[in-house]
């Protein structure tokens, strides 16, 4: 899943996801967050920023359980730390993920700044403010007001979001599909534009949406890929599906 925006998020996306998270403890072999999951999101030496705590919470659970969680470093929440990797357990990644996911070849990245031309000056300023400095500069604020310049800068941000529909990530999609043709799966968020469709050269590329709009999620297994809305039922609500080609899975056998 992708793009909960938690502190921006109305409250019922928040115990939704919770409730997602619980259920995923006993169904799920892994989880990937996409990206954004919080709007914002800095970890000074003492202090978080403040609520989330029943996600944080569920998160460690998970990851007490023995099941693996991969945090990809959204647009808005690149600046994770040592409070979601020592304390809650998860992996972090701050650009892409390669790798098997539910059986499938997998590349992942949350999508911000991979458009060629739309995203030119996004990408400049990108590598700005993840550059070392810049993050020891805004760590020196103080947090409230830190956070107070960082939520004027996400409320921007989302407001001028993906107003291509999702079109540009998913020609770069198809395009590293066709490059890379040993890579099966792509999956990309920040779109907030659900996807599940399959490439002309054979893969797939597969996009959740977005929790703080639609709570859905994708699940990888080796014979099929489901994009599902949480319904707070066991399984949810199934909105689409793939299938793995049957000569595919006689090569992979």
């Amino acid at each position: 899943m992708s793009d909960a925006h938690l502190g921006a998020a109305r409250t019922e996306r928040e115990r939704e996801l919770v409730a997602f998270l619980r259920y995923a403890q006993d169904a799920a072999g892994s989880v990937v967050i996409n990206g954004d999951l919080f709007d914002f999101w800095f970890e000074w030496r003492t202090v978080i920023p403040r609520g989330h705590v029943r996600v944080l919470g569920a998160l460690a659970a998970l990851a007490d359980a023995g099941v693996p969680v991969v945090m990809i470093a959204g647009n808005h929440d690149a600046w994770g730390g040592d409070v979601l990797t020592r304390e809650i357990g998860a992996q972090l990644v701050a650009g892409e993920w390669d790798g098997s996911l539910g059986g499938w070849r997998a590349h992942i990245a949350h999508g911000d700044g991979l458009r060629a031309r739309a995203d030119r000056s996004y990408r400049a300023f990108k590598r700005v403010m993840r550059h070392p400095l810049a993050i020891r500069t805004f760590g020196s604020l103080h947090p409230d007001l830190a956070t107070w310049i960082a939520s004027g800068t996400s409320n921007k941000s989302r407001s001028h979001g993906a107003t291509d529909g999702g079109s540009g990530l998913r020609t770069v999609a198809h395009e590293y599909l066709g490059a890379h043709r040993a890579v099966e799966l792509v999956v990309f968020g920040h779109s907030h534009a659900a996807t599940l469709e399959r490439s002309p050269t054979g893969g797939v590329y597969a996009n959740p949406g977005a929790w703080v709009n639609r709570p859905a999620y994708l699940v990888m297994r080796p014979e099929r890929i489901e994009l599902r809305a949480w319904t707070g039922s066991s399984e949810g609500d199934l909105l689409d599906a793939i299938d793995r080609r049957a000569e595919e899975a006689l090569a992979d056998a």
